[in-house]
């Protein structure tokens, strides 16, 4: 007789189901007999560049060192951000991913009894981190498809530990201001942690979006999430990072799991930071393909919301599911949200000039034959 583990899981857990990455290009290729070369991914925000060249070199330099176990400590790394933030090592915490930082921030503070909130369209990980955590989801209404500041600081009670706020928002590309986010963190008591996800700011340079760096010296509470995944083209690597008050980095370092940065993602994360002329390159060709991809629905008639990442959610004020299964058919792949609430949407991650090219002409196609 098999034995239900699923009965046997943490209720909280059995409440989950587990999170779909973008479809890869090898799995699209078996299912329809494509082939891979002639697919286009416009699905999980990733950098359409390719490696910076300085970070390849870095990468092949440390390949004879892969029988060593990396710096735990994660020194050298540390101490280049600290220096680009001009923050003390010591309020960094690296990880796996910014996904890791998110882990390990429900590990340390959530727990049955106690309750995490979020925006409804925010990113899956929160929910998943707060219920593998056993805690309570408070998932506040969107406004204009972005976080309601006002309604989710309402929401805290005696029980909130950890509210998730993204700016900008995916799979939405929303964003709040600055004087949104100076209100926001002055009605939040002193013993609730705010996580700001910036994993796409680097994308939004420039703009009137606040810095979350600017604001750790006033607000103890506060963490900042960034990622190498996105504008510095490591996604394959997984590196991130927080920064934060010491005293909540040294919290974190209480539950990271040791070696969780691999010595590759370290090295390749400090050659990323040091090449300014590729982060130029990779808003440059963000913000020419946004405009791309927005004169193409403009064309075609088609509504969007307005984007600070390097993606883009399209409304087609209709099911999106068959517009997206013929697009597969077409060998492009793009990202059906109707997971975060977004049935009519599917979400395009800004690719190159020629990949926005192949999506318009799959589009144009598929809803010329519907």
């Amino acid at each position: 007789m098999s034995c239900n583990f699923l009965a046997l899981a943490l209720p909280s857990i059995q409440e989950l189901s587990p999170y779909v990455p973008g479809k890869p290009v090898d799995e699209l290729a078996r299912e329809l007999g494509l082939n891979a070369a002639d697919i286009v991914k416009l699905a999980s925000n990733e950098n359409p560049l390719g490696p910076s060249p300085k970070v390849v070199e870095a990468i092949s330099q440390a390949l004879p060192e892969l029988t060593r176990y990396p710096d735990g400590s994660g020194f050298a790394l540390k101490q280049k951000l600290a220096e680009h933030y001009a923050v003390d090592p010591a309020q960094i915490t690296l990880g796996n991913g910014s996904n890791d930082i998110l882990e390990l921030v429900a590990r340390a503070w959530l727990a049955p009894g106690r309750n995490a909130i979020f925006s409804e369209h925010a990113f899956a990980v929160y929910p998943i981190a707060t219920l593998a955590s056993g805690a309570e989801c408070r998932q506040i209404p969107a406004k204009n498809y972005g976080h309601d500041l006002e309604a989710m600081a309402a929401a805290i009670d005696s029980n909130t530990r950890v509210i998730f706020i993204a700016n900008p928002n995916n799979p939405t590309g929303t964003w709040f201001s600055q004087a949104a986010l100076n209100a926001f963190l002055s009605a939040v008591p002193d013993d609730v942690l705010v996580v700001l996800d910036e994993a796409y700011i680097e994308y939004a340079a420039d703009s009137d979006l606040p810095d979350g760096m600017a604001y750790l010296s006033r607000y103890a509470n506060l963490l900042v999430s960034r990622t190498f995944s996105k504008a510095y083209g490591l996604a394959a690597l997984r590196v991130g990072y927080a920064v934060s008050s010491k005293q909540v980095a040294e919290v974190l370092n209480r539950v990271r799991q040791p070696f969780n940065v691999n010595s590759l993602a370290l090295v390749a994360a400090c050659a990323a930071l040091d090449d300014k002329e590729y982060l130029e390159r990779s808003r440059l060709s963000n913000s020419q393909g946004m405009q791309q991809l927005e004169e193409g629905f403009k064309q075609l008639g088609l509504s969007w919301l307005p984007s600070r990442g390097n993606f883009i959610a399209v409304d087609f004020k209709r099911d999106a599911a068959p517009i997206n299964r013929a697009l597969l058919e077409q060998g492009v792949i793009v990202r059906p949200v109707a997971g975060y609430a977004m049935p009519t949407f599917l979400r395009v991650s800004i690719g190159t000039q020629a990949e926005n090219q192949r999506f318009l002409d799959a589009l144009t196609h598929v809803l010329k034959q519907a």
